[in-house]
């Protein structure tokens, strides 16, 4: 079995899992992993508590001074190749606006990502880009929700974002949980910073389809007391809804067995 390890590549990224290679990691401590886009800089975030029997990636090692200089010395050449980029950009008259660029740890790939409205054809300015920059160019299109994210800003509820914060992934988010939770379909009230859905809408979703079990939605036609009347609202998490009949407002606890 083995010890393993949680390393972010960058501050706001996902947590990548590697088997510590007998390292002795601690939090904190920089090391340099293996991805998909080859070897990268990241830092030791988690340390699982226990041994693990899952197969994993070894971490390659833990980063010398050497490799931090190196770090640092990408960190400047990734600004100075987002301006070349941008200016390409408006050469070709492109309509996107990149965000950040970001190289691998060796410098063997150059990965862009930017916003856009529309599909974009980027296949000559990724063409003038390898030439400038000397080396492999990715251009990846992004969502509002990334750019929020990298952002960062308080929400509706005064706090940090959370795609800012602690989210490393985006689920789906629809309209119908909002209905779920009987929020007022405003979009000022149920949009985020980045215009779309609130995350949030996530998190208690799942309750609320449970707590609506047994609860008629509103407007729909139920019988009290062998009287027909009509759903008006209703309260999930209290369990209750109330029916209009004639011009009667009875209270119904869905748990109460005599309904």
């Amino acid at each position: 079995m083995m010890k393993v390890v949680g390393v972010k590549i960058n501050e706001r990224g996902k947590v990548y899992y590697y088997d510590d290679n007998d390292l002795n990691l601690k939090i904190n401590l920089t090391v340099i992993v293996s991805t998909e886009r080859g070897l990268q800089f990241g830092t030791v975030v988690d340390i699982l508590d226990e041994s693990v029997d899952n197969k994993y990636d070894k971490v390659v090692r833990i980063a010398t001074k050497k490799d931090y200089l190196q770090h640092m010395k990408n960190l400047e050449d990734e600004k100075k190749a987002l301006q070349v980029c941008k200016t390409l950009i408006e050469k070709n008259n492109l309509n996107m606006n990149v965000i950040d660029a970001n190289y691998n740890f060796d410098k063997s790939q150059l990965l862009f990502r930017f916003l856009s409205d529309e599909r974009v054809d980027f296949r000559q300015l990724a063409k003038e880009l390898g030439a400038k920059l000397r080396t492999r160019i990715e251009l990846r299109q992004i969502g509002v929700r990334d750019k929020a994210k990298e952002i960062g800003g308080l929400g509706p509820c005064g706090r940090f974002l959370c795609c800012s914060t602690f989210l490393t992934s985006f689920d789906t988010v629809s309209i119908n949980m909002a209905k779920i939770q009987g929020l007022a379909l405003n979009p000022t009230k149920i949009n985020g910073v980045c215009g779309r859905l609130l995350c949030c809408l996530n998190y208690e979703n799942e309750q609320y389809v449970e707590a609506r079990v047994g609860i008629p939605d509103v407007g729909k036609k139920v019988k009290i007391n062998n009287q027909e009347g009509r759903v008006i609202s209703s309260d999930p998490l209290a369990g209750k809804y109330k029916v209009l009949v004639d011009d009667e407002i009875i209270v119904v606890d869905k748990n109460d067995s005599k309904k």
